[in-house]
């Protein structure tokens, strides 16, 4: 039962993290450079204030219940979920030491007086997005594979290497 928790936590967590992530990269972004500067500028102020905290507990919560799922797992599927947890472990302090220092400076700007560098910060931080994205969904599909190698094992036998406690 135990090991259950741990895979659906580590499933959903890290699913919801990828998702969130990977939509603001195909939706959000691009919207960023579609309107107004001052818009962009207010837009993103305000997602700050509702993401900041929910964003970094989901990334906890997801290096969390992966590192659980790995303690629950033998074999070969304790490295997948050690892996994912370290990914989204990734996520987490390249948004930490990444992305939250440049939105701090975000935070102070006006469309009428932008910093002279707006346009690089701004650019270094798309390129942290990019990297946290692909980070949390490498995070996701490692537990899918461990999940699909897990139920299938090798030649059809039913949870050999993979196979959770």
């Amino acid at each position: 039962m135990r090991d259950r928790l741990a895979l659906g936590s580590a499933l959903l967590s890290t699913g919801l993290l990828a998702g969130a992530f990977a939509y603001a990269l195909v939706s959000v972004v691009p919207t960023f450079d579609a309107v107004p500067l001052d818009v962009h500028l207010q837009y993103r102020t305000a997602l700050m204030r509702m993401n900041g905290i929910f964003m970094q507990a989901l990334m906890a919560v997801s290096l969390l219940t992966s590192f659980w799922l790995a303690v629950t797992m033998r074999a070969r599927a304790r490295w997948y979920a050690a892996g994912a947890g370290l990914l989204a472990l990734t996520s987490l302090l390249v948004t930490r030491f990444g992305n939250v220092p440049i939105n701090g400076k975000i935070k102070t700007w006006s469309a009428a007086s932008l910093p002279p560098d707006h346009a690089e910060l701004l650019r270094r931080w798309e390129v942290f997005h990019d990297i946290r994205t692909t980070t949390a969904v490498a995070a996701f599909l490692l537990l899918v594979v461990l999940v699909n190698a897990a139920r299938r094992g090798p030649a059809g036998s039913p949870r050999t290497g993979l196979a959770v406690r």
